[in-house]
């Protein structure tokens, strides 16, 4: 077959563009990602081999670095799986073709030195090369096959695919370094990136030199003791494991022996993974058996809402043909999720009680997620609903319901908690006024998983969980500091309700006096047993044809606006009375994040009442 000539796609000449240029910077990491790629093929030929009787692994696997400094040419060879003519069109010919738009969206609105972790994430590190190289040639034979391919490019025209010979399976990536990366054929730098990226790698990486010589350890980081990894080591093997550049908040690393055998070395990362909030929900645990990488998608090692943990697992109680199938059904797979989850959450207790300050910037980073657990995961909710962590109003920050329970004053049964869409938000919510005049505690929710695990919680060590957004609360047990300021008749107001209700017909459920307000004349609560308005909008996002209940306006008889409507009733007149009764349902909507339903006729309105207020004052 002779040489055939192929175009790049779009997207992916618009990416190379991005990774030879955006990323120029951070260049150095190119041969950490073609390591990683030929450990990954290594991986893929053992497990292979150990399932399929068509496939031998070599008995020496081994990623070999070699130079040629007159050429300033680089090789990074592997005798791994290696791949096909067609593999080689379909993984070097088209970069990442699900993550391809997020590649771009992420380096478009990334700021100047926030884009250094881009590469590794979207399935583009082998085009790490083309930051270094002016020419990739890549030379394959796959295991099990007679022919070999070579694939070549500029990382701008397109590429090349042609016949080529090689002995054994595998795979050569051969870099013609640009004159400005001539320091990457040194051999003190070529070493010094080793030991840096790769160390952990779990197989020899050789320099061919003059001899043979290991540059890295070439153990699994997990198989050694304790005392002998260093802080460092374990930061390197994350950032080996993860493509990141940040350093792990928590690190657990773990033999566990009795009914099932399995070793853990996971961590709690201090930065948000990019796909934290995919729909996917996935983890990203790597899965081993007996060293032997089997997969990163195994959702059965590890929940949903753990899936911003990162590391590994590795087995002996399991067998290398298991498929994914068989995992959802093993019982030891079962065990290991359950020890893991235990093991987590103790750790995070404990982090929590010891450094405060930093749990408290994991929550920011991690909460949401870990909130989806209290949902999802009856088992567990106890545990997470202690080191759950909310905004506190009375505090200012967050704080733990044991928290709360200790600060509250004397005679109070219930905690009191507000959803909103967001915190500045709930900040501003009139529903809070009578709290705060009597100086009661509110936790602050404005995670939108928080309106699906409340229903499933009714209280926490027998004091009710109690949303101040729903109507019947009681406050008149504590003393207001604004008390002496409600009228002592509030029966004349009863013409004035009368005549709202008459207004708003249908737009609300009811009318009433509100003994919570104290600077707003008016807000909308829900029923005891309604629909909260942070629900009802995300029913609303899911559904635009959902239409919510009617919710209660509720009037401040408090307030100079309320008074004076009901002590001028008869002498405002019919229309005026309309328009003020409209103006207090709208902003109780405003107020709580919803526009009117009819902006012209708000404005409208808003327009009558002022010309009113004009006229009254000309007289």
């Amino acid at each position: 077959m002779s040489s055939q000539t192929h175009q790049f796609e779009a997207d992916t000449g618009r990416i190379l563009d991005i990774v030879i240029n955006a990323l120029y910077s951070n260049r150095e990491i190119f041969l950490r990602e073609l390591i990683s790629n030929a450990s990954d093929a290594l991986n893929k030929r053992r497990y292979l081999a150990a399932t399929d009787s068509q496939i031998h692994a070599d008995d020496r696997p081994a990623i070999t670095l070699a130079r040629d400094e007159e050429a300033s040419k680089l090789t990074i060879s592997d005798n791994g799986i290696g791949m096909s003519r067609d593999e080689l069109v379909n993984a070097l010919g088209t970069i990442a073709r699900s993550g391809t738009k997020s590649f771009l969206e992420q380096v478009q609105s990334a700021k100047d030195g926030d884009d250094v972790s881009l590469i590794g994430q979207f399935g583009v590190g082998f085009y790490a090369a083309f930051m270094v190289a002016d020419q990739v040639q890549v030379i394959s034979r796959k295991a099990g096959e007679d022919e070999a391919y070579s694939w070549s490019s500029d990382g701008k025209t397109g590429y090349q695919i042609e016949p080529a010979d090689r002995e054994a399976a595998g795979t050569d990536i051969t870099l013609t370094l640009k004159a400005d990366a001539a320091e990457f054929i040194e051999e003190q730098r070529i070493r010094h990136l080793v030991k840096k990226y790769s160390d952990h790698i779990a197989y020899p990486v050789y320099f061919a030199a003059n001899e043979e010589e290991v540059l890295n350890s070439a153990s699994a980081l997990w198989t050694r003791d304790k005392a002998d990894i260093s802080e460092e080591d374990y930061t390197q093997f994350y950032q080996q494991v993860t493509g990141g550049f940040d350093t792990p908040y928590l690190t657990m690393h773990n033999r566990t022996e009795g009914m099932v055998d399995f070793i853990n070395l996971l961590f709690v990362p201090s930065e948000r993974p990019f796909d934290l909030f995919n729909p996917d929900r996935k983890s990203r645990i790597q899965l081993y058996i007996n060293r032997v990488f089997i997969t990163d998608e195994c959702e059965d090692i590890i929940p949903a809402w753990l899936r911003f943990m990162r590391g590994i697992v590795d087995t002996a109680d399991l067998d290398l043909n298991v498929s994914r199938e068989m995992l959802q059904q093993n019982p030891a797979v079962d065990k290991i999720r359950k020890a893991i989850i235990r093991r987590v959450l103790g750790e995070l207790a404990k982090a929590q009680k010891q450094d405060a300050e930093g749990y408290d910037a994991f929550w920011q980073n991690f909460g949401l997620v870990l909130k989806e657990g209290i949902y999802e995961d009856a088992d567990n909710r106890e545990k997470l609903l202690e080191i759950s962590q909310f905004y506190s109003l009375k505090q200012g920050r967050f704080i733990t319901l044991k928290t709360y329970l200790e600060t509250m004053q004397d005679g109070q049964e219930e905690i009191y908690y507000m959803s909103a869409e967001t915190l500045e938000q709930a900040l501003i919510s009139p529903h809070l006024e009578g709290y705060k005049a009597r100086d009661l505690d509110v936790l602050l929710l404005s995670d939108p998983v928080d309106e699906f695990w409340l229903p499933l919680v009714n209280d926490y060590q027998e004091k009710a969980l109690r949303s101040v957004s729903r109507g019947g609360v009681d406050l008149s047990a504590f003393k207001s500091k604004t008390e002496d300021e409600s009228p002592n008749d509030e029966g004349q107001l009863d013409d004035l309700i009368a005549r709202i209700k008459l207004k708003l017909g249908n737009e609300v459920a009811d009318v009433r006096l509100s003994h919570s307000l104290t600077d707003s004349p008016s807000c909308l609560v829900a029923d005891e047993n309604g629909m909260d308005i942070q629900m009802e909008r995300l029913m609303k996002a899911h559904d635009k044809n959902f239409i919510g209940a009617p919710r209660i306006l509720e009037i401040n008889p408090a307030h100079p606006l309320i008074a004076g409507m009901g002590s001028q009733l008869g002498a405002l007149g019919d229309d005026t009375i309309d328009d003020l009764s409209g103006l207090l349902f709208d902003q109780a909507q405003i107020l709580e994040g919803r526009m009117p339903a009819d902006l012209p006729d708000f404005a409208s309105r808003m327009n009558r009442v002022m010309q009113y207020a004009l006229k009254a004052d000309a007289q």
